[in-house]
């Protein structure tokens, strides 16, 4: 009787290994990363993620995130586990052309009364590509010397903005010229090229987060060739799983070149991120 049992368990075993051998290895499990801004400004945020990405605003373009220093703390505790960058920030961007806002550019002129080499020539306070632009530029400016500095020295991290990946949040939810005319579009483009252009000249590192289909409403796909958007990585919302996350990743890029890197889903009210490369 125990030598049946010892030679049933023995076959099984060899079997079992035999099994193991010839079955595709599982897939390694990267841990993920979150992303937070206001919203989460009161909420307990877990204390095991590969990365944190923190927006800078509070969901407009002009004004800043009210607990970003305690969230930069917060994401500088990151553990790591993947190719992405422990700490990330993120950005709103709109277009409020024609609104009349304060905020609108006069002149070529940035916050720090520098005058800017526009590629589109001059703004004179209209609503123009020129002056879109320019709203790009100044936004970034703001972003980077304004509103990201104070918030990096409270929370004793590196406050050079070359440390980090920077991401444009482009959204149906911001203003934006919605009239999808050839001029509205390309209004939207020319604000964050404007954007970019300002990243670009201080060897800040940019991406693109937006889902296809806004990005289609807001820009058209109206991106030239020689535009400073070609080539992005992009960061893609990826629904409501990990499963639908990963599947973002081989989503087509936003703009020519570009490689999807990121790819989010959201879980009991937090947004998580999973890594594509």
């Amino acid at each position: 009787m125990n030598r049946v049992i010892i030679a049933i368990v023995s076959l099984s075993v060899a079997l079992l290994v035999s099994s193991s051998a010839s079955a595709a290895p599982a897939e390694v499990k990267k841990p993920l990363g979150i992303d937070v801004s206001y919203p989460q400004c009161e909420t307990k945020l877990p204390t095991n993620y590969a990365f944190g990405i923190v927006g800078v605003n509070d969901g407009l373009a002009t004004t800043p995130n009210p607990c970003l220093a305690k969230q930069l703390v917060w994401a500088s505790k990151a553990v790591g586990g993947t190719k992405q960058d422990k700490v990330q920030l993120y950005v709103n961007t709109a277009n409020p052309g024609g609104l009349g806002t304060p905020t609108w550019p006069q002149d070529n002129f940035d916050p720090a009364g520098n005058f800017i080499n526009n590629p589109y020539g001059l703004c004179y306070g209209d609503d123009s590509y020129a002056c879109a632009w320019q709203y790009g530029w100044n936004r970034a400016h703001d972003d980077v010397n304004k509103w990201f500095p104070p918030a990096a020295q409270q929370a004793k991290i590196d406050q050079d903005p070359k440390a980090y990946l920077w991401w444009l949040d482009v959204e149906l939810e911001n203003t934006w010229k919605t009239g999808k005319t050839g001029f509205d579009q390309k209004s939207n483009v020319a604000v964050l090229e404007g954007m970019t252009g300002y990243f670009t000249e201080r060897s800040i590192r940019t991406g693109i987060y937006s889902t296809a289909y806004q990005w289609g409403e807001i820009t058209g796909g109206r991106i030239g060739d020689s535009s400073n958007l070609v080539g992005k990585p992009n960061w893609r919302p990826g629904g409501l799983s990990l499963v639908t996350a990963k599947q973002a990743c081989d989503a087509k890029p936003l703009t020519k070149d570009g490689t999807v890197v990121l790819a989010q889903y959201i879980s009991r009210g937090l947004d998580y991120n999973y890594s594509c490369l």
